[in-house]
Protein backbone atom coordinates (compact mmCIF):
# COMPACT_ATOMS: atom_id res chain seq x y z
CA UNK A 1 0.00 0.00 0.00
CA UNK A 2 1.65 3.34 -0.95
CA UNK A 3 1.27 5.22 2.54
CA UNK A 4 1.36 9.03 0.28
CA UNK A 5 -1.44 8.05 -1.56
CA UNK A 6 -3.53 6.05 1.65
CA UNK A 7 -2.86 9.24 3.59
CA UNK A 8 -3.97 11.70 0.36
CA UNK A 9 -7.15 9.79 0.26
CA UNK A 10 -7.82 9.72 3.99
CA UNK A 11 -7.19 12.86 4.31
CA UNK A 12 -10.08 13.95 0.74
CA UNK A 13 -12.63 11.56 3.11
CA UNK A 14 -12.29 13.32 6.13
CA UNK A 15 -12.50 16.95 4.37
CA UNK A 16 -15.54 15.52 2.18
CA UNK A 17 -17.74 13.83 5.18
CA UNK A 18 -16.30 15.05 8.46
CA UNK A 19 -19.15 17.28 8.75
CA UNK A 20 -21.99 17.78 11.21
CA UNK A 21 -24.54 16.82 8.22
CA UNK A 22 -23.26 13.37 7.81
CA UNK A 23 -23.95 12.57 11.41
CA UNK A 24 -27.67 11.29 10.79
CA UNK A 25 -28.14 8.66 11.51
CA UNK A 26 -25.79 8.11 14.23
CA UNK A 27 -26.59 7.97 18.57
CA UNK A 28 -23.72 10.86 18.34
CA UNK A 29 -26.49 13.70 17.56
CA UNK A 30 -28.18 13.13 21.17
CA UNK A 31 -25.11 15.01 22.21
CA UNK A 32 -26.04 17.94 20.64
CA UNK A 33 -28.46 18.44 22.17
CA UNK A 34 -26.41 19.68 25.67
CA UNK A 35 -24.13 22.86 26.42
CA UNK A 36 -23.29 21.43 29.98
CA UNK A 37 -20.27 19.25 29.37
CA UNK A 38 -21.53 17.67 32.59
CA UNK A 39 -24.65 16.69 31.02
CA UNK A 40 -23.53 15.73 28.00
CA UNK A 41 -20.63 13.24 29.11
CA UNK A 42 -23.84 11.47 30.74
CA UNK A 43 -25.73 11.40 27.96
CA UNK A 44 -22.81 10.21 25.83
CA UNK A 45 -21.81 7.73 27.91
CA UNK A 46 -25.63 6.23 27.52
CA UNK A 47 -25.65 7.06 23.68
CA UNK A 48 -22.33 5.25 23.28
CA UNK A 49 -23.09 2.61 25.52
CA UNK A 50 -26.42 1.64 23.36
CA UNK A 51 -24.87 1.82 20.42
CA UNK A 52 -25.07 -1.41 18.77
CA UNK A 53 -28.23 -3.18 16.69
CA UNK A 54 -30.43 -1.67 14.29
CA UNK A 55 -30.18 2.25 13.97
CA UNK A 56 -33.70 2.91 14.17
CA UNK A 57 -33.52 1.19 17.46
CA UNK A 58 -30.37 2.39 18.69
CA UNK A 59 -31.92 5.88 18.21
CA UNK A 60 -35.47 5.24 19.98
CA UNK A 61 -33.63 3.17 22.79
CA UNK A 62 -30.89 6.29 23.68
CA UNK A 63 -34.05 8.36 23.21
CA UNK A 64 -36.05 6.73 25.98
CA UNK A 65 -33.46 6.74 28.11
CA UNK A 66 -32.69 10.61 28.14
CA UNK A 67 -36.09 11.18 28.11
CA UNK A 68 -36.20 10.03 31.68
CA UNK A 69 -33.55 12.07 32.50
CA UNK A 70 -34.80 15.13 31.30
CA UNK A 71 -32.83 18.50 30.19
CA UNK A 72 -29.97 17.66 33.02
CA UNK A 73 -29.05 13.81 32.97
CA UNK A 74 -26.44 15.34 35.90
CA UNK A 75 -28.72 16.76 38.09
CA UNK A 76 -31.57 14.12 37.47
CA UNK A 77 -29.12 11.32 38.75
CA UNK A 78 -27.65 13.50 41.52
CA UNK A 79 -31.15 14.33 42.83
CA UNK A 80 -32.57 10.50 42.51
CA UNK A 81 -32.65 7.73 44.62
CA UNK A 82 -31.40 4.68 43.61
CA UNK A 83 -34.39 3.00 44.23
CA UNK A 84 -36.71 5.31 41.96
CA UNK A 85 -34.01 4.95 39.12
CA UNK A 86 -34.08 1.37 38.98
CA UNK A 87 -37.94 1.43 39.12
CA UNK A 88 -37.83 3.91 36.22
CA UNK A 89 -36.30 1.65 34.21
CA UNK A 90 -37.49 -1.86 35.39
CA UNK A 91 -39.48 -2.45 31.87
CA UNK A 92 -35.96 -1.21 29.42
CA UNK A 93 -35.38 -3.68 26.99
CA UNK A 94 -32.57 -2.86 24.07
CA UNK A 95 -31.74 -6.15 22.41
CA UNK A 96 -29.96 -7.74 25.32
CA UNK A 97 -29.16 -5.06 27.66
CA UNK A 98 -32.04 -5.38 30.30
CA UNK A 99 -33.12 -2.38 32.50
CA UNK A 100 -31.38 -3.31 35.33
CA UNK A 101 -28.71 -3.37 33.55
CA UNK A 102 -29.30 0.70 32.61
CA UNK A 103 -29.74 1.47 36.28
CA UNK A 104 -26.84 -0.24 37.31
CA UNK A 105 -24.59 1.54 34.75
CA UNK A 106 -26.32 4.72 35.72
CA UNK A 107 -26.09 4.44 39.53
CA UNK A 108 -22.29 3.56 39.13
CA UNK A 109 -22.33 6.86 37.21
CA UNK A 110 -23.91 8.47 40.07
CA UNK A 111 -21.46 7.32 42.28
CA UNK A 112 -18.48 8.68 40.27
CA UNK A 113 -20.69 12.24 40.26
CA UNK A 114 -20.17 11.93 43.67
CA UNK A 115 -16.99 11.24 44.40
CA UNK A 116 -14.86 12.56 41.87
CA UNK A 117 -17.24 15.70 40.72
CA UNK A 118 -18.19 14.39 37.14
CA UNK A 119 -17.32 11.32 34.64
CA UNK A 120 -14.02 13.66 33.02
CA UNK A 121 -12.16 13.86 36.33
CA UNK A 122 -12.44 9.77 36.91
CA UNK A 123 -10.83 9.67 33.89
CA UNK A 124 -8.38 11.71 34.29
CA UNK A 125 -7.66 10.27 37.97
CA UNK A 126 -7.28 7.00 36.31
CA UNK A 127 -5.17 8.41 33.71
CA UNK A 128 -2.99 9.82 36.14
CA UNK A 129 -2.73 6.96 38.05
CA UNK A 130 -1.58 4.85 35.43
CA UNK A 131 1.30 7.16 34.40
CA UNK A 132 -1.13 8.11 31.11
CA UNK A 133 -1.78 4.48 30.16
CA UNK A 134 -4.77 4.50 28.27
CA UNK A 135 -5.72 1.28 28.58
CA UNK A 136 -5.04 0.88 32.37
CA UNK A 137 -7.06 4.50 32.63
CA UNK A 138 -10.50 2.87 30.72
CA UNK A 139 -10.17 -0.84 33.31
CA UNK A 140 -10.14 2.31 36.21
CA UNK A 141 -12.97 4.43 34.41
CA UNK A 142 -15.56 0.94 33.99
CA UNK A 143 -14.69 -0.35 37.30
CA UNK A 144 -15.26 2.98 39.00
CA UNK A 145 -18.81 3.11 37.05
CA UNK A 146 -19.46 -1.15 37.15
CA UNK A 147 -17.56 -2.24 40.62
CA UNK A 148 -16.92 -5.48 42.35
CA UNK A 149 -16.41 -7.55 38.94
CA UNK A 150 -20.60 -7.26 37.89
CA UNK A 151 -21.36 -8.11 34.45
CA UNK A 152 -22.57 -5.53 32.37
CA UNK A 153 -23.65 -5.60 28.96
CA UNK A 154 -22.90 -1.68 28.42
CA UNK A 155 -19.71 -1.48 30.06
CA UNK A 156 -17.16 -3.50 28.58
CA UNK A 157 -13.90 -5.13 30.39
CA UNK A 158 -10.16 -3.71 29.02
CA UNK A 159 -8.90 -6.09 30.15
CA UNK A 160 -10.04 -8.83 28.66
CA UNK A 161 -8.33 -7.91 25.93
CA UNK A 162 -11.64 -6.26 24.35
CA UNK A 163 -11.79 -3.78 21.51
CA UNK A 164 -13.85 -2.14 23.53
CA UNK A 165 -15.17 0.01 20.47
CA UNK A 166 -18.30 1.33 22.10
CA UNK A 167 -15.85 3.09 25.08
CA UNK A 168 -13.34 4.54 22.92
CA UNK A 169 -16.29 5.97 20.48
CA UNK A 170 -17.13 7.34 24.22
CA UNK A 171 -13.91 8.75 24.22
CA UNK A 172 -13.39 10.35 20.78
CA UNK A 173 -17.07 12.23 21.61
CA UNK A 174 -15.70 13.97 24.58
CA UNK A 175 -11.96 14.01 23.97
CA UNK A 176 -11.91 15.61 19.90
CA UNK A 177 -13.24 18.75 19.85
CA UNK A 178 -14.50 19.50 16.22
CA UNK A 179 -17.97 20.04 14.18
CA UNK A 180 -18.71 15.88 14.47
CA UNK A 181 -16.98 15.36 17.94
CA UNK A 182 -18.75 17.94 20.74
CA UNK A 183 -15.92 17.74 23.15
CA UNK A 184 -16.40 18.66 26.19
CA UNK A 185 -13.50 16.71 28.58
CA UNK A 186 -10.00 18.33 29.38
CA UNK A 187 -6.66 16.48 30.32
CA UNK A 188 -7.11 13.43 28.10
CA UNK A 189 -4.86 13.86 24.85
CA UNK A 190 -6.34 12.94 21.80
CA UNK A 191 -3.09 11.60 21.03
CA UNK A 192 -3.98 8.88 23.31
CA UNK A 193 -7.31 8.00 21.80
CA UNK A 194 -7.76 4.26 20.51
CA UNK A 195 -9.65 3.73 17.19
CA UNK A 196 -13.16 2.35 17.69
CA UNK A 197 -13.04 -1.13 16.28
CA UNK A 198 -15.79 -3.03 14.81
CA UNK A 199 -16.10 -5.76 12.65
CA UNK A 200 -16.76 -2.93 9.73
CA UNK A 201 -13.82 -0.66 10.49
CA UNK A 202 -11.74 -4.21 10.92
CA UNK A 203 -12.45 -5.13 7.47
CA UNK A 204 -11.62 -2.06 5.94
CA UNK A 205 -8.36 -1.43 7.64
CA UNK A 206 -7.44 -5.35 6.26
CA UNK A 207 -7.81 -3.76 3.21
CA UNK A 208 -6.13 -0.91 3.74
CA UNK A 209 -3.07 -2.39 5.09
CA UNK A 210 -3.55 -0.94 8.64
CA UNK A 211 -3.37 -4.12 10.27
CA UNK A 212 -2.33 -8.08 9.60
CA UNK A 213 -4.10 -9.15 12.60
CA UNK A 214 -7.36 -11.66 12.16
CA UNK A 215 -9.25 -10.52 14.85
CA UNK A 216 -10.92 -7.40 16.12
CA UNK A 217 -9.76 -7.63 19.50
CA UNK A 218 -7.58 -4.61 21.74
CA UNK A 219 -4.34 -5.65 20.04
CA UNK A 220 -5.67 -5.20 16.58
CA UNK A 221 -7.21 -1.86 17.48
CA UNK A 222 -3.84 -0.56 18.89
CA UNK A 223 -1.79 -1.92 16.28
CA UNK A 224 -4.79 0.03 13.39
CA UNK A 225 -4.24 3.04 15.66
CA UNK A 226 -0.46 2.82 15.97
CA UNK A 227 -0.67 3.02 12.33
CA UNK A 228 -3.44 6.09 11.89
CA UNK A 229 -0.35 7.73 14.13
CA UNK A 230 2.13 8.02 11.42
CA UNK A 231 -0.62 10.09 9.06
CA UNK A 232 -1.43 12.31 12.37
CA UNK A 233 0.46 11.59 15.35
CA UNK A 234 -1.46 14.19 17.17
CA UNK A 235 -4.93 12.66 15.83
CA UNK A 236 -5.07 8.85 15.29
CA UNK A 237 -8.80 8.97 15.58
CA UNK A 238 -9.22 11.80 13.59
CA UNK A 239 -10.52 9.15 10.52
CA UNK A 240 -12.90 7.26 12.44
CA UNK A 241 -15.89 9.07 11.61
CA UNK A 242 -15.38 9.54 7.86
CA UNK A 243 -14.68 5.84 7.04
CA UNK A 244 -17.85 4.93 8.90
CA UNK A 245 -19.35 7.09 6.82
CA UNK A 246 -19.00 4.22 4.21
CA UNK A 247 -20.77 1.97 6.22
CA UNK A 248 -23.59 3.86 7.83
CA UNK A 249 -25.10 6.00 5.03
CA UNK A 250 -26.42 4.91 1.72
CA UNK A 251 -25.08 7.77 -0.13
CA UNK A 252 -21.54 7.55 0.36
CA UNK A 253 -19.11 4.65 -1.81
CA UNK A 254 -17.21 2.39 -0.15
CA UNK A 255 -15.88 0.37 -3.30
CA UNK A 256 -15.33 3.27 -4.51
CA UNK A 257 -13.21 4.72 -2.03
CA UNK A 258 -11.21 1.41 -1.70
CA UNK A 259 -10.84 1.27 -5.61
CA UNK A 260 -9.17 5.18 -4.98
CA UNK A 261 -6.90 3.38 -2.73
CA UNK A 262 -5.59 0.57 -5.16
CA UNK A 263 -7.39 -2.11 -3.36
CA UNK A 264 -9.66 -5.01 -4.17
CA UNK A 265 -13.31 -3.59 -3.75
CA UNK A 266 -14.23 -7.06 -2.23
CA UNK A 267 -13.83 -6.66 1.59
CA UNK A 268 -12.42 -9.69 3.21
CA UNK A 269 -13.99 -10.86 6.09
CA UNK A 270 -11.75 -11.60 9.25
CA UNK A 271 -10.81 -15.78 9.14
CA UNK A 272 -12.01 -16.01 12.77
CA UNK A 273 -15.20 -14.31 14.99
CA UNK A 274 -15.22 -11.15 17.13
CA UNK A 275 -16.59 -10.71 20.08
CA UNK A 276 -18.08 -6.72 18.80
CA UNK A 277 -21.71 -6.24 17.86
CA UNK A 278 -22.13 -7.25 14.11
CA UNK A 279 -22.29 -4.55 11.78
CA UNK A 280 -24.04 -5.44 8.23
CA UNK A 281 -25.38 -2.91 6.13
CA UNK A 282 -24.73 0.32 5.78
CA UNK A 283 -28.18 2.21 6.32
CA UNK A 284 -29.53 -0.51 9.17
CA UNK A 285 -26.76 -1.53 11.77
CA UNK A 286 -24.61 0.21 13.80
Amino acid sequence: MNGDLLHERLEQLYQQYARREFVHPDPLEFLYLYQDPGDREIAGLIASSLAYGRVAQILKSVRKVLDVLGSSPRLFLLETSPSLLEKLFAGFKHRFTTGEEIAAMLLGTRRVLKEFGNLNECFVHGLKKSGGEMVEAQCFFTSSIIGGGCKNSLVPAPEKDSACKRLNLYFRWMVRDSDVDPGGWNGVPKKELIIPLDTHMFNICRKLGLTDRNQANLKTALQITENFRKYDPDDPTRYDFPLTRLGIRTDTDLDGFLASCGVDCAIQKPTKKTGSPKKLNSSSQI
